[in-house]
């Protein structure tokens, strides 16, 4: 997706190899957490446990654990601490953006067939089963926050009870929930950018937030870069959403206009280049939010360039 110039275009190529190289170096982090952190596959209940995988493990592209970890490096933990003192709030997160997917495509939400080019969970188990996956997932997410011998020996009882807080709210009815919500047209309707964005801040922001905030709090770091982190994880999921409608905009497709006249996207409301200019702005104001890190911090740089110019 091309933008029009902003601080994005400083970034080149180094950039995104270099962030190509640690995304995959992350990513195998996280995968490895959640399969250690979810019961071994040939324990009963087999069936749920295979349904929660398939979703699990069917290709996401594990933005919020990353962010998570990216947070974490940005306030200096990775040089004092092991990444185990992140990896347990990187994968509550992920078990919960993976729960609300499950539970978005179900018949009674979104009635989606497919996803990243596979069968939906409710598809290929039945929709009894997706429900109680999706149910499972949302339940381990925080047990593997409230474990403590998840943390590498750094557990620290006052920190996951922030973090357990923290995820209860990002992804209860003042987050995540309340989003889908008003995203489904349950509360009032949606016709409004600021309306738009209000829904987004929470269906997707929210989740985006805590991946930030609490990185930088289990990487011990200061209040005031927590705080920073959380703005900056905020404003970049409003960012990554209106990519999303630009990317389905452009698809085009008449599964995708039927979708557009059921729920508002930016494109639908302001028009395609406005929502460009949009989501270049929002990762312009993330980058700000980085002002006083150091190199550390560089990844984020990075994913918010990425954020922009991704096309899928």
């Amino acid at each position: 997706m091309t933008t029009s110039h902003s601080d994005l275009d400083s970034f080149g190529p180094d950039d995104e190899r270099m962030l190509k190289a640690w995304l995959s170096e992350r990513r195998h982090l996280v995968d490895e957490a959640l399969r250690r952190a979810l019961p071994a596959p040939d324990r009963w209940p087999k069936r749920m446990h295979e349904a929660m995988c398939y979703s699990l493990f069917g290709g996401g592209k594990r933005i919020r654990p990353v962010l998570v970890l990216a947070a974490f490096e940005a306030v200096g933990g990775a040089r004092d601490l092991p990444y185990e003192a992140a990896l347990p709030a990187a994968c509550g997160v992920e078990m919960v953006h993976t729960y609300s997917l499950v539970h978005d495509d179900l018949p009674a939400m979104d009635d989606d067939d497919e996803r990243r080019g596979r069968p939906t969970n409710h598809k290929q188990f039945g929709e009894g089963m997706a429900v109680l996956a999706g149910d499972a997932l949302l339940t381990e997410a925080f047990a593997a926050v409230l474990d403590t011998d998840a943390y590498g020996g750094t557990a620290d009882p006052a920190l996951m009870t922030q973090v357990g807080r923290g995820l209860s709210r990002a992804s209860g009815w003042l987050g995540m929930v309340g989003g889908q919500s008003l995203d489904l047209g349950m509360e009032s309707p949606v016709i409004t950018h600021d309306e738009l964005a209000f829904l987004h801040r929470r269906k997707t922001g929210e989740l985006f937030r805590f991946s930030c905030w609490s990185g930088a709090l289990l990487g011990r770091g200061s209040e005031a870069q927590c705080a920073a982190l959380g703005e900056y994880g905020e404003t970049l999921g409003l960012s990554f959403q209106v990519v999303d409608d630009v990317l389905d905009e452009l698809e085009d497709t008449t599964e995708r206009a039927d979708d557009a006249a059921e729920t508002p996207s930016f494109p639908a409301l302001i028009g395609l280049d406005a929502s460009r200019k949009l989501a270049a702005e929002l990762a312009d104001r993330a980058l700000a939010s980085l002002e006083g890190f150091g190199v550390e911090a560089d990844p984020l740089r990075r994913l918010a360039w990425f954020t922009v110019h991704r096309d899928h």
